[in-house]
């Protein structure tokens, strides 16, 4: 039987953590959509929102000649950004917290503008909206996922892979992002990658540079955790680690399905947009996008 896209099992690395995290919880975010309204469910909080905001920001620069990155002011620009996530769209329970959250941002644009390193620098884009490839022909499964800059580094003729990191909470060593990142921009654009990079935002002026992985480890890695992801689908067993109790990762979704959260819109993409109390938002400060 022929590979098809169509039929394929997606995975990226926010999918496969949420699996990791809890199968319940991955198949809230990723597979349920309400009977009533046959959309899927989007738990928006203020941190994601500062995330979202930032990141849209920056992907803006990343479509401009080097040259030109800064011609339109960054607060502009996030401003157009924030309001798509400003008030109850954002999940901000008052206008303190809203304005706390939007300072934050911007004083991380504030930090890429006087300290802009490889943002002024070459960059490489990969030419797909969504890049993708076959994590598995044979096992229908495609690895997706969007990288947040590839600089180009001409002396190497190679790319740098850099992500922007807009939470408090640093990226541990056993994470899969760097991972699969590399497997993405390998097998998405031509150039070999000899750098990668964290840049926390909140925190630092400059780039945490990374050990690169070995893609022959990883795809091998992640080709087993998307089979797992695959065999749960087929099976539709997925079960949180805490039962009943539920955990952290998938508490606040049963929270919606409860109908105990607020329905505050619709994203880009058609999924149903919820926000759930002051405290539950507050805690889960630490979400980076």
């Amino acid at each position: 039987m022929p590979a098809d896209k169509y039929t394929a099992v997606w995975v990226s690395h926010t999918s496969i953590s949420d699996f990791l995290k809890c199968p319940r919880a991955y198949y809230l975010k990723n597979v349920y959509r309400d009977p009533a309204t046959k959309h899927k469910i989007k738990l928006m909080t203020p941190a994601l929102a500062l995330g979202q905001s930032v990141h849209e920001v920056l992907e803006s620069l990343s479509q401009l000649p080097a040259g030109k990155r800064f011609s339109v002011p960054l607060p502009v620009k996030f401003d157009k950004a924030w309001e798509k996530v400003k008030g109850e769209r954002g999940g901000f329970p008052s206008d303190e917290v809203e304005y706390t959250y939007k300072k934050r941002g911007l004083e991380m644009l504030a930090r890429v503008y006087n300290h802009p390193g490889p943002i002024n620098n070459l960059s490489v884009k990969i030419q797909m909206d969504l890049p993708y490839y076959w994590l598995s022909e044979e096992d229908n499964i495609i690895l997706c996922g969007k990288v947040d800059w590839l600089e180009y580094l001409p002396e190497t003729d190679s790319v740098h892979i850099i992500d922007f990191k807009t939470g408090k909470i640093q990226e541990e060593e056993s994470s899969l992002q760097l991972p699969i990142y590399s497997l993405l921009v390998s097998n998405c654009q031509k150039r070999k990658t000899t750098k990668a990079s964290y840049w926390y935002l909140a925190e630092s002026d400059t780039l945490t540079e990374k050990t690169l992985p070995d893609l022959q480890d990883a795809e091998k890695k992640i080709l087993e955790i998307a089979l797992q992801m695959k065999l749960a689908r087929q099976l539709n067993r997925f079960k949180c680690p805490n039962g009943e109790d539920f955990c952290f990762a998938c508490r606040p979704f049963e929270k919606i399905l409860k109908r105990e959260a607020k329905l505050v819109g619709q994203d880009e993409y058609g999924a149903d947009v919820y926000i759930i109390d002051r405290v539950e938002a507050e805690n889960r400060e630490g979400e980076i996008l």
